[in-house]
């Protein structure tokens, strides 16, 4: 057979979704699903701020209604991050929901109507795979339009939200030797706390910082924190410097009126050693053998507080099975209606009540309990929980 004349190799879905303009990457999927599997209908639906509902991605401002994330199958799709085949009346045909993530990042769901006929398990995987790589480009497309940003809300954000949003590396990341999940409330409101992290071939760098005051000032002051430790942390220093020229930038800005509380942590892939700088106000525990625990930390200095203060680093040692979470003063120092203190105590309960859920799903049922203590969603101080389950390499 001459080469020359042989058909060429249909491009793959990945190739088609990444050459689509950015705003029509759910037209573009609709079409490669309806001539690959024969899909019927096609909903990209991307999980609000606040986690509490899946919005259908459709042209603005028109929209269908939100699926809630804690119930119906598309639901379960995202909570579980498994695929669910809900069965629809004939014929009608079947409806899978498979979640999307990237990275860890859990994104939305993507809904697909296929006859009844052609929902096979390895139509599943196909489809899974697929909507991994949709997934990828919505990540990516944010860059050049607002359409899947906008799509993700219920209502308008505050400005010192849309700040704090945009200075976020995601809501989740994960790793063989780890997985990470955070929450952040009032997800609408957010001002002054901020989770970072990354990584590298052997080491995991995670921060939890807490700017004081609310709205645009704490974001501000926040947002000068998380890029000075950015900045330091790709200067390729240590934990403990990165930590003093941040709060050399904190205070050269605002003089000591000014501070932002931040937890530093450095993780060593390989053996667990855990590098740490404790310089406010974040709360660290660790869940072993199902057994939660407050990780004593010597406390230093806030960022920015005074000029040129030195920071000196700790070290602790994680467990593969071990989980640690962080929390802001928001949630340790919140008190209810009755001046009860949510606390250490309610913290372990809730903590111990959760150690079977993923970290994404931990870190949401601690803001729950936060809100459900405090007796209401409009909390007075910025609520942050960052949640990592430890591997290791074993």
């Amino acid at each position: 057979m001459n080469a020359v004349n042989a058909p060429e190799p249909l491009p793959s879905a990945e190739a088609l979704l990444r050459a689509a303009p950015p705003h029509a990457l759910v037209a573009t999927a609709r079409r490669l699903l309806a001539e690959r599997v024969g899909a019927q209908e096609v909903t990209l639906l991307l999980a609000d701020y606040g986690l509490t509902v899946l919005q259908p991605v459709t042209h603005l401002p028109h929209t269908d209604a939100p699926v809630p994330t804690d119930e119906g199958p598309a639901g379960s799709a995202f909570v579980t991050q498994r695929p669910v085949v809900e069965v629809l009346d004939e014929p009608s045909g079947h409806l899978v929901h498979l979640p999307i993530t990237v990275r860890g990042d859990r994104l939305g769901v993507l809904s697909v109507r296929l006859p009844a006929q052609t929902v096979a398990p390895g139509t599943v995987l196909q489809l899974g795979d697929f909507a991994t790589a949709l997934g990828h480009e919505v990540s990516t497309a944010g860059r050049d339009t607002d359409l899947y940003l906008q799509a993700r809300r219920t209502r308008r954000l505050t400005l010192a939200a849309e700040m704090q949003w945009q200075l976020l590396p995601g809501r989740g990341c994960s790793r063989r030797e780890y997985i990470i999940g955070a929450h952040l409330e009032p997800a609408y409101a957010i001002g002054g706390d901020n989770f970072d992290w990354s990584t590298s071939a052997d080491h995991l760098t995670l921060t939890v910082t807490d700017g004081m005051g609310q709205g645009i000032d704490a974001s501000l002051l926040t947002s000068l924190t998380v890029s000075a430790l950015r900045n330091a942390r790709r200067a390729g220093i240590g934990l403990a410097d990165q930590a003093a020229l941040a709060d050399q930038a904190v205070f050269s800005q605002y003089g000591g009126k000014a501070y932002a509380s931040t937890l530093l942590l450095h993780f060593d892939l390989d053996t667990g050693v855990v590098h740490a700088v404790d310089a406010g106000s974040p709360q660290l525990f660790r869940q072993r053998g199902g057994h939660p625990e407050r990780i004593e930390l010597d406390a230093q200095l806030p960022l920015g507080m005074f000029e040129e203060t030195l920071y000196e680093e700790q070290t602790f040692h994680v467990e593969p099975g071990d989980r640690l979470v962080v929390v802001s003063s928001g949630v340790h120092g919140t008190r209810s209606a009755a001046g009860d203190l949510f606390g250490e105590r309610v913290l372990r309960q809730v903590l111990g009540a959760t150690r079977s859920a993923e970290p994404h799903e931990a870190a949401r049922a601690v803001v729950a309990g936060l809100i459900e203590h405090y007796g209401s969603k409009d909390l007075l101080s910025d609520a942050a929980v960052v949640c990592l389950d430890w591997n290791g390499r074993r």
